[in-house]
């Protein structure tokens, strides 16, 4: 099974400067991309290694990245 890429750039392709400027004048930015990083890169490890984590766990994180990436959006359209 192909597993699809989720990191923001491959996300919001087209809002990639925006994330840089946020991620030097915002905190808040900041920690929810360093949040939304580390889920993804969780996720994508138990996916890849087959690591032994209950269903119902890793749909928790994917669920958190989900919620964190809206968070992130609304950050990025935000006038």
């Amino acid at each position: 099974m192909e597993l699809l890429n989720h990191d923001l750039a491959h996300e919001f392709p087209h809002l990639v400067g925006k994330m840089r400027s946020l991620k030097l004048s915002s905190s808040r930015f900041l920690h929810l991309f360093n949040e939304y990083d580390e889920l993804n890169n969780g996720i994508t490890k138990i996916e890849q290694d087959g690591s032994a984590i209950a269903d119902e766990a890793l749909e928790d994180m994917k669920k958190k990245r989900l919620k964190v990436k809206d968070d992130i959006y609304q950050m990025l359209i935000a006038k």
